[in-house]
């Protein structure tokens, strides 16, 4: 149904990838287009970097007409970035704005001059506060600009959103990428595997990715006469950063294991034990290197490392192997129940937009789990992951954490 006032809408895709940016961006042209194909829509390249640059590009009718298309593709085609519009010294730096610019006047400007009315925002808890600031920026100039995001991260660590894009599928693309990494026990006696999975302040991915690799290898045949046995296929550890341990005792423990089968696999969050690696490595006088957004770099720590050289003297390893899941799940194309969760919060934002209402589109966890557009104030990253979940206390005794 048309409507009254024609709206010219942009996209934009930010933050670290995830399995819903191809199907989110290609959601909201189908959604616009059924509903009204004059209205004009744009993409901003590279997230807040393209906006800033103004570099975007229309969409023409060939995309609108196969929009479809994108579902099918991990990824983003439109590219993401990392800018904060409000590191300065930051957007200064990466030569975004000049010396003496706000970036915030920067991208307001460049929002007027494309005539932008309704702005999308993909991306998590950064891409959508930056969003916010950005909007009451406008409101004060009084720009009209009605901004609505959609909840972006493997993490699902934003509060207060029950379940965020792309989640559900990364946990699946890294219990399948397990399978293959775990057959590397059979390459050297007295094998520990360390399978580090995204998740800088939560667990959930870990948790979850561990779920669904136990649960698909419990639906397998083995061979247990020649060495192809479950238990060596097995998960035998799992840390969390909300999950305390004893690293003295787990070593007891997981010793047992490499003892008796010859091998132990350990899932690991990236976030696990980051605090007491950076105390380490700021104690020897080195310099933790950070993003525009303060965080701490995790490449540069290596909690996988890190956990494989305390573990591997302990238990006896002769070979530890680290292997991280997270650039394979995260550009996966979105599996069917991400794919029904996107169209739900697409058609929903499109809704939203529409109406001037602004937010982020998700569940939201403090209001019965209604789908709504959720005020950007409340929107909060480092959601942690609840260790108390049954299922998640199942696991942890049927791989003999627990007890």
């Amino acid at each position: 149904m048309p409507n009254a006032k024609k709206h010219t809408v942009a996209l934009l895709t930010a933050g670290g990838l995830a399995p819903c940016l191809s199907s989110a961006v290609g959601g909201l042209i189908e959604r616009y287009t059924e509903l009204d194909p004059s209205i004009e829509i744009l993409c901003y390249l590279d997230g807040y970097q393209g906006l800033l640059l103004g570099q975007s590009i229309r969409v023409d009718a060939e995309t609108r007409a196969h929009a479809a298309r994108l579902h099918r593709f991990g990824g983003s085609p439109i590219g993401n970035s990392r800018v904060k519009l409000t590191n300065v010294k930051d957007c200064v730096k990466r030569g975004l704005v000049k010396e003496g610019q706000d970036p915030l006047q920067v991208a307001a400007d460049q929002l007027e001059k494309d005539g932008v009315d309704i702005l999308h925002t993909i991306g998590g808890d950064d891409t959508n506060t930056t969003a916010a600031d950005l909007a009451a920026f406008l409101a004060k100039h009084d720009y009209t600009l009605t901004v609505v995001g959609l909840p972006k991260t493997v993490d699902n660590d934003v509060i207060p959103i029950r379940q965020s894009l792309g989640a559900w599928t990364a946990a699946e693309q890294g219990a399948r990428f397990f399978e293959n990494v775990v057959a590397e026990h059979g390459a050297n006696p007295r094998m520990l595997i360390i399978h580090e999975v995204m998740g800088r302040h939560c667990g959930w991915l870990t948790a979850a990715t561990a779920r669904v690799y136990h649960e698909r290898l419990k639906a397998k045949t083995f061979l247990p006469g020649i060495g192809l046995s479950p238990e060596r296929h097995d998960i035998h550890g799992i840390f969390l950063p909300e999950l305390e341990f004893d690293i003295e005792a787990e070593g007891e423990r997981l010793k047992r294991r490499m003892d008796e089968l010859g091998c132990v696999n350990l899932f690991v969050s990236e976030g696990a034990g980051v605090e007491t690696i950076v105390k380490e490595m700021e104690s020897r006088g080195e310099k933790v290197q950070r993003d525009a957004f303060g965080h701490v770099r995790l490449d540069s720590v290596n909690p996988g490392k890190w956990f494989g050289s305390r573990f591997a003297e302990k238990i006896g390893a002769e070979k530890v192997l680290v292997q991280k899941s997270g650039y394979f799940a995260r550009s996966a194309p979105a599996n069917a129940d991400d794919l029904r969760l996107i169209k739900g919060c697409v058609d929903f934002a499109v809704q939203a937009a529409l109406a001037g209402t602004p937010g982020v589109v998700g569940h939201d966890e403090e209001d019965r789990g209604i789908l709504k557009a959720i005020p950007f104030p409340r929107i909060k990253g480092g959601k942690p992951f609840d260790t108390s979940a049954n299922w998640f206390q199942a696991l942890l005794v049927e791989i003999g954490q627990a007890g």
